[in-house]
């Protein structure tokens, strides 16, 4: 069987031949907003329940208007009714409907809650729409055949206020996308009487921000928000609204971001729950009823509802990012445009359409006028206009003699040839040329306006001024600004509970939470390892590591696995990456850098640093010259506050003094101030507290003034297992 070969195309011509028409028609036909703020779809609905008089009728049937939509929209029945359904007010998804419903029309922040069959629901349009198609039979905008030549359809609607920027659109095209969100009604308003006013205003200072349906709380930041007015790009933070309820320990949350639903959030909430991340919240419930949207968070006792909150917004779509994209088709090409260009690209239509509207109405006057001016000269001879009418033999004969007769054109006879008999008396025919001197004065007002921009900007502003006052509400999102906005970070979400960390000879490290050291105190240890240092603290702290090659680890302490008594721990010299020969000589806990690190070394001086200069704005996990290696190091302390110490020289003298009188320092490797003088030779070999030396009497060995030489040690003082030099590094002051 033969094969035929395909004949090779190239692909950028059929592209342009086959793809890109489709492409086009999406575009211009389907998915972009024009400069009225409709899609074609929204047009043809609206447009066909105004034809039908549900303007100002009583409501008819959802499938009434599918059905005689279907004569505009060539799409199928359900296309037009999910498209009548967002712009209804049951939906909740426009701030200002268009169309006013009876019956459940689901709700736009729910996926699940499905709107009934149109044969169930009924429909009218909104009092909003008598803006929308004001003028619309005075040529105000272009009319086109439907699609298949029957009726005509206009391509924009008249709208006498920029309902662009009102109500949220969205929609996807081939190749591009357009995501325009809304704004509160009389603010846009008084942006668009402010630009007509001077075209350098600061939108911003009328416009304050989007203004959205589902209402909830929009985080102010005025660079973002610029930056959307500025290039119509961007986007802006929304969170959701909550109450607690304090008597049945619960948080209701009743306003939710735009951008998700209910199911969106209740899955999150589920799923964090699950997995162990959320452990405050006992039952998450969908309480939506015909009073609003509610989901209700049961919590445990003792919850912090504004931290979980903080966690939910971090965590699950209850705070959502709405992005920006404001690309409208204007004159059929796709521009992505900032709120003034939208006001400029309105503001230009709209003049068009009242010169269009004022130009129809000079012609229907002056249409008018010359019918009266044809009246005004039978008025000279009534009865000459009888005895011509009638002394004609002939009907088709009339209009001749009548023009002939009174020298007036065909249109001015046919009129006055249609004039009924009991009209053609004086009184009659006086009252209607009277009308002749308001008419040329509103002839030549309408001209005056026709060619004078600026008075037909007057018009729009006080149009602009009783919309607003008819029409405005108060705005349903709430601003916040982004400053008092608490910024979730990663320790937000971290349990806190106390904790004691182990410190072994063998650089082990245990971590092991109070609750777990209850139950099981029996530690593990390799056979020759022991305990070296203990101290309390808590999981969200810093923890600093200080090694024997003048080195510092820092660690979040969260990160280290936890453990119990009976493991042996983590392994340092793994975690820290450290040197084979390298060992952590003393933890140091701390949650805000407050207080001092003293080093002691062998040549008699001290070192008091600053803990500030260990806290890095970087997340740096490694510090070099943690401290100074100019003499051997003989003891690290940690001091909130100046503490009185001991220090054991290698020839038995024994001096007791204050941290205070020790300089503190910032520079981490800093060799100190000399405390212990030395003598023949000798050093400082141990460094303790008071409560580890039990003295008979301290004031003996007590110094005002540093350095000192020290007192020897008195044998009553002497042999005690408390002063004995071979100790281990006690826990931290």
């Amino acid at each position: 069987m033969a094969v035929n070969n395909p004949i090779p195309q190239k692909i950028v011509e059929t592209l342009e031949q086959n793809y890109m028409p489709y492409a086009m028609s999406v575009i211009v036909s389907r998915a972009i907003p024009e400069i009225d703020g409709f899609k074609p779809s929204h047009r043809k609905l609206l447009y066909t329940m105004y034809k039908m008089g549900l303007l100002s009728g009583n409501r008819t049937k959802s499938a009434n208007v599918v059905g005689q939509t279907m004569k505009l929209n060539p799409h199928g029945d359900m296309a037009i009714y999910e498209t009548l359904v967002r712009l209804t007010r049951g939906n909740n998804a426009l701030l200002h409907p268009f169309i006013d419903s009876k019956g459940n029309f689901g709700k736009q922040y729910s996926k699940d809650m499905q709107f009934a069959a149109p044969r169930y629901t009924e429909v009218k349009l909104d009092k909003i729409c008598e803006e929308l198609f004001k003028d619309l039979d005075k040529n105000t905008v272009d009319f086109v055949d439907n699609y298949d030549g029957t009726m005509q359809e206009p391509t924009l609607l008249p709208t006498t206020f920029p309902n662009i920027l009102v109500n949220a659109n969205q929609g996807i095209a081939v190749g591009m996308a357009s995501n325009l969100c809304s704004f509160n009604l009389a603010e846009v308003c008084q942006a668009t009487i402010a630009y007509i006013n001077n075209e350098n205003v600061n939108i911003i200072e009328y416009l304050k921000a989007p203004d959205l349906a589902s209402g909830g709380q929009l985080i102010y930041s005025e660079k973002d928000i610029q930056e959307i007015y500025n290039t119509g790009r961007g986007s802006f933070k929304l969170r959701a609204k909550y109450r607690f309820d304090k008597d049945n320990n619960c948080i209701e949350i009743y306003e939710i971001p735009y951008t998700t639903s209910v199911e969106a959030i209740i899955d999150a909430i589920i799923n964090l729950v699950k997995s162990g991340k959320l452990k405050e919240i006992v039952d998450v419930r969908d309480e939506t009823d015909l009073s609003g949207l509610k989901i209700t968070l049961d919590l445990r006792r003792a919850t912090d509802p504004e931290a979980l909150m903080n966690k939910l917004f971090k965590l699950t779509p209850l705070q959502d990012s709405f992005s920006c994209n404001f690309n409208i088709l204007i004159h059929g090409r796709p521009k992505v445009l900032g709120v003034k260009e939208i006001i400029r690209e309105w503001l230009d239509f709209r003049i068009n359409c009242i010169k269009r509207q004022t130009l129809f109405d000079i012609d229907k006057k002056q249409e008018k006028l010359h019918l009266l001016l044809g009246l005004q000269k039978i008025l000279l001879d009534i009865d000459k206009a009888i005895k011509i009418i009638r002394e004609t033999e002939q009907e088709n004969q009339v209009i001749a003699n009548l023009m002939q007769g009174f020298a007036i054109d065909e249109i001015q006879a046919e009129f006055i040839a249609e004039i009924k008999l009991r009209h053609l008396n004086q009184e009659y025919i006086l009252n209607r040329i009277s009308e002749i001197d308001n008419l040329r004065k509103e002839i030549a007002d309408l001209q005056d306006l026709y060619h004078d921009e600026a008075k037909i900007k007057q018009l729009i502003s006080r149009q602009l001024t009783e919309i607003a006052k008819k029409f405005g509400q108060p705005r349903r999102t709430e601003i916040i600004n982004e400053e008092h906005i608490e910024e979730i970070t990663k320790e937000h979400l971290i349990e806190d509970y106390n904790l004691k960390l182990f410190l072994t000879d063998h650089n082990y490290l245990k971590k092991v939470p109070l609750v777990s050291l209850r139950a099981n105190p029996e530690h593990k240890l390799k056979d020759d390892d022991f305990i070296i240092q203990e101290i309390d603290t808590h999981n969200k702290a810093d923890l600093l590591l200080f090694s024997n090659k003048y080195t510092v680890y820092k660690i979040k302490i969260y990160e280290i696995n936890d453990c119990k008594a009976s493991n042996l721990g983590e392994y340092l010299t793994n975690l820290l990456e450290l040197e084979p020969d390298e060992r952590i000589i003393y933890l140091l806990a701390t949650d805000d850098y407050r207080g001092y690190v003293l080093f002691a070394f062998e040549n008699g001086k001290m070192a008091k640093i600053d803990l500030q200069s260990y806290a890095t704005k970087t997340n740096r996990r490694k510090l070099a010259n943690a401290y100074s290696d100019l003499a051997p190091l003989v003891r690290i302390f940690y001091l909130e506050q100046d503490v009185e110490l001991v220090a054991f020289s290698s020839i038995n003298k024994v001096l007791i003094f204050n941290t205070a009188n020790i300089n503190a320092k910032t520079t981490r490797d800093s060799q100190g101030v000399q405390v212990l003088k030395g003598k023949k030779g000798s050093k400082m070999i141990a460094v303790k507290t008071l409560q580890e030396v039990p003295f008979t009497n301290y004031d003996y060995y007590r110094t005002k003034n540093i350095p000192a030489i020290g007192c020897y040690l008195k044998d009553e003082d002497n042999g005690t297992e408390q002063t004995s030099l071979n100790f281990e590094t006690p826990p931290e002051e």
